[in-house]
């Protein structure tokens, strides 16, 4: 099925719960998710709510991102806002996801920060200051781990807090890996006050100039992305198994995405380190003889 038809499917039979929670599953196989490890690490029981949430915000990325929806962009995020809002079951994903929320009673605000982000995505390219880029990844990142957190039934600020700033760096950690991929549609993550203090400019990047200079710019954006996995750290004892697990790959996974684009003399522009399935094998191991 294409990514449109995915985006158009309408459910034949409100009753089919267990069709549309497949739909989810195969949305999530289909299209990429960023830390896919993590998910068997998962209870059984809370796989097809995660894979909901997932799809749900998969598709509003894509609506964002995907070439499909070029010149709708916006029209169809409005649609996804107001199909959360009225409870819509006609889509596959908001069939499971009304049954998931009325189960585990998950708040409707983080969908909508889910989706606000997206529109931001669609409508700022650029970014002033670093504590603008950050509230970006927070609010695009975040409610994901705070509705995982929940389904595990951990409400509290004090375990919220650290899963933001390990979504946050997650989120960081791709885009400095994305950089040139994101370039090619005009996106530019690097706040401008990092470009001025590096003495390094839009333009060098879009020359693909790798200076020294530029190698400064990324080894800071590097470090900076690493305080957010250590203000995370304590998130890695604190938690119950098997969820322990899951959030300890996704730390060690973002963690290696950083050290990678290290290795590489922090050149992104011509180096894209994705982790492949035998990158995570090392990582999945590490986790589960943690004490």
């Amino acid at each position: 099925m294409s990514l449109r038809a995915e985006a158009d499917a309408v459910v034949t039979d409100a009753s089919e719960l267990s069709s549309a929670q497949a739909f989810c599953a195969d949305l999530c196989r289909g299209l990429s998710s960023e830390f896919p490890a993590a998910l068997p690490l998962l209870p059984r029981r809370l796989r097809p709510p995660v894979n909901v949430v997932s799809a749900f915000a998969l598709l509003a990325q894509a609506f964002a991102r995907a070439p499909e929806f070029e010149g709708e962009r916006e029209a169809r995020l409005e649609d996804w806002r107001l199909r959360l809002a009225k409870g819509d079951t006609r889509h596959p994903v908001f069939l499971a996801l009304g049954s998931m929320q009325a189960e585990l009673h998950l708040p409707p605000e983080l969908f909508e920060d889910i989706i606000g982000a997206a529109l931001q995505d669609v409508r700022q390219k650029r970014y002033a200051t670093f504590s603008e880029l950050s509230d970006f990844c927070r609010r695009s990142a975040a409610p994901f781990g705070r509705l995982v957190l929940m389904m595990h039934g951990y409400r509290a600020e004090s375990v919220f807090r650290p899963m933001d700033s390990l979504c946050t760096g997650l989120k960081l950690a791709r885009l400095w890996r994305d950089l040139s991929v994101d370039l090619q549609e005009d996106r530019i993550y690097i706040p401008e006050e990092d470009f001025k203090a590096y003495a390094y400019g839009e333009a060098d990047l879009r020359m693909g100039v790798c200076n020294e200079k530029f190698m400064e710019l990324m080894k800071f954006e590097v470090n900076r992305s690493r305080a957010f996995f250590e203000e995370a750290r304590p998130l890695l004892n604190h938690l119950r198994r098997p969820l322990r697990w899951a959030v300890c790959v996704s730390w060690y996974g973002g963690r290696e995405t950083l050290r990678q684009i290290r290795k590489n003399g922090f050149d992104t522009l011509t180096h894209r380190p994705v982790l492949k399935g035998w990158d995570w094998l090392p990582l999945i191991v590490r986790t589960v003889l943690k004490p």
